[in-house]
């Protein structure tokens, strides 16, 4: 008999009924919502919603994409970040990844520090989301499944 199957002890949790899965859920969760807030705040607040349009336009995007776009990363950086449908919201969110791979940056090559910025930042963003669907809701969820 080894140590490992001697020992019956569970882990225990860094807060008291919050197992450690959840409590990891609820951080990625919130961190994913943030970074999706700050990128519809970019969108909105520095580059302009126009601006913004026309950026989508010159990379051969149908304008009125990118509407759509900031509309995605604003509300669904505040479902995740409040825990409402974590599951269906990460999921939905990955197209615009997966687009972003695509379009602007995959021309540019993988690493993010070459110039036009590459895949390798949105490529992992979309994995992480894949994540949070796997993982569900975690603590402190307005919604959990």
């Amino acid at each position: 008999m080894t140590y490992a199957t001697a020992t019956t002890s569970i882990r225990p949790s860094l807060i008291e009924g919050v197992t450690n899965a959840d409590l990891a859920a609820t951080i990625l969760r919130v961190a994913m919502g943030a970074l999706f807030l700050a990128h519809a705040g970019l969108k909105l607040f520095i580059f302009t919603p126009a601006g913004t349009v026309g950026y989508f336009a010159s990379l051969g995007l149908p304008g009125p994409l990118a509407y759509l776009v900031i509309a995605a990363e604003l509300f669904g950086g505040l479902a995740l970040i409040l825990g409402a449908y974590s599951r269906w919201v990460s999921l939905a969110l990955v197209p615009i990844l997966l687009g972003s791979i695509y379009v602007p940056h995959g021309a540019a090559g993988f690493f993010f520090s070459n110039e036009g910025g590459g895949w390798e930042f949105p490529a992992f963003w979309a994995v992480t989301l894949v994540v949070q669907a796997l993982l569900g809701d975690g603590a402190w969820a307005l919604k959990r499944a």
